[in-house]
């Protein structure tokens, strides 16, 4: 036996790459996260815990309970993320702009670096894209997605147009198809970029295509939060041709 105590060599601080993921605890996009990040960069996701509730309100504001999140904040900073990002989108909007706000101060105190929230991070991209007004589509119920439009209008953005599945289960399982016709259905001429809701529906092999097809940015509840993310912790993201990721703006965090 060799007793090498005290001869261990360490890394850099800086040395981990990635990002870490706070999201609900029925998150089941891990593989579309991976998607987005650059080459060399990690990812570091945790759940919050279980909760036998629909998708609704309720379950939108126990999600984003901070205690909570402050936990799950908590257990990726052992990992030393350059970031973390908490990917809710009806979690990080359902109380409003202050609520968004208290989210991101509770992680960036609890996992020692920069915080975004989908949400916070919608703002973020509409605003570098210069978008003023916006149709919305989500997998939600009518009250979910009216709250994401009250948030929205807080925020000093028009919704011009508006969709919904109308579901409280099974994101996770909605086809490309469906998502296609439900962008279509809330886009409208008046609208700048349409913004798909929900970080449980995927949208990665979508994007490209619509924004072709509709002319104008069409933005994801996952684009938005890795394009945030990675911005805040000064790291690269995959070389897509989604126009989020062709804005030229600094990094950082909005607040």
């Amino acid at each position: 036996m060799a007793d090498l105590s005290g001869t261990a060599e360490f890394l850099p601080a800086d040395a981990a790459r990635g990002i870490g993921v706070v999201a609900p605890f029925d998150f089941a996009l891990d593989d579309e996260y991976l998607r987005w990040l650059g080459p060399g960069v990690g990812m570091y996701a945790t759940r919050t815990p279980y909760l036998d509730v629909p998708v609704s309100i309720e379950m939108a504001e126990a999600v984003s309970d901070i205690d909570e999140v402050v936990a799950a904040s908590r257990a990726v900073r052992e990992a030393r993320p350059a970031a973390v990002v908490y990917a809710c989108t009806s979690g990080s909007f359902v109380a409003g702009m202050a609520g968004e706000r208290a989210l991101c101060a509770a992680m960036r105190e609890a996992a020692a670096a920069p915080a975004v929230t989908t949400s916070g991070a919608l703002l973020d991209a509409l605003a570098a894209l210069d978008v003023r007004t916006v149709a919305v589509a989500t997998p939600y119920d009518a009250p979910v997605t009216d709250r994401l439009a009250s948030f929205l209008a807080e925020a000093g953005h028009r919704v011009a147009g508006c969709a919904w599945l109308g579901l409280q289960a099974d994101i996770a399982r909605v086809a490309a198809p469906s998502v296609r016709r439900l962008v279509e259905a809330a886009d409208t001429p008046e609208a700048d970029a349409v913004f798909i809701s929900c970080t449980n529906l995927r949208t990665f092999d979508l994007l490209e295509d619509l924004e072709g097809e509709l002319g104008k940015p069409v933005l994801s509840a996952n684009q938005v939060s890795l394009w945030a993310a990675l911005r805040a912790g000064g790291l690269p993201a995959a070389p897509v041709k989604q126009r989020l990721f062709q804005v030229d703006t600094p990094a950082g965090e909005r607040r």
